[in-house]
């Protein structure tokens, strides 16, 4: 009976329409701290992700637990109304699992020159994608879901 009711869950999530956005998080202030806030620069680049992507009208966001991911994300989260969820960067795998079974259908998700790559050819299931140049600040990944395939992946630049 549960292992019925399991699959009809996990079907039921597989056959919708998901939009995850990826992005790296914003310009830091110091490159010799574990932890840097955002640079003036980055603040700005984080209230220009508002109009970026606030038309996608996303219902979930998620940052790795530093500054410069959190605060990237904050303001467009805060205009949403809604939190940002840390996930851990070293297991992506987690994140879309937890993605897939939501019922939020648009995502934005916050990362690092060498993790958002990689998540991207992860949900993609290709390897399309290196690591970003350190100075690479403005590549956002929108991906559109099918039943649980991509369907449409598409770079953005804010």
């Amino acid at each position: 009976m549960f292992a019925a009711a399991g699959s009809i869950q996990q079907a039921s999530a597989q056959s919708r329409n998901v939009t995850i956005l990826l992005v790296r998080h914003a310009e830091k202030a110091d490159a010799t701290s574990q932890d840097p806030e955002l640079s003036a620069e980055g603040k700005q680049r984080a209230e220009r992700l508002i109009k970026r992507i606030g038309k996608f009208r996303p219902g979930a966001f998620y940052s790795t637990n530093y500054k410069r991911t959190r605060d990237t994300l904050a303001p467009l989260a805060a205009k949403r109304k809604k939190e940002v969820q840390f996930y851990d960067a070293r297991k992506p795998q987690d994140l879309i699992d937890q993605i897939m079974k939501s019922k939020t259908k648009r995502f934005v998700v916050a990362g690092h020159s060498n993790t958002v790559p990689g998540l991207a050819n992860l949900i993609s299931k290709k390897e399309l994608f290196k690591n970003l140049d350190d100075s690479e600040y403005s590549v956002i990944w929108l991906l559109r879901m099918k039943d649980g395939k991509v369907t449409k992946l598409e770079l953005l630049d804010y």
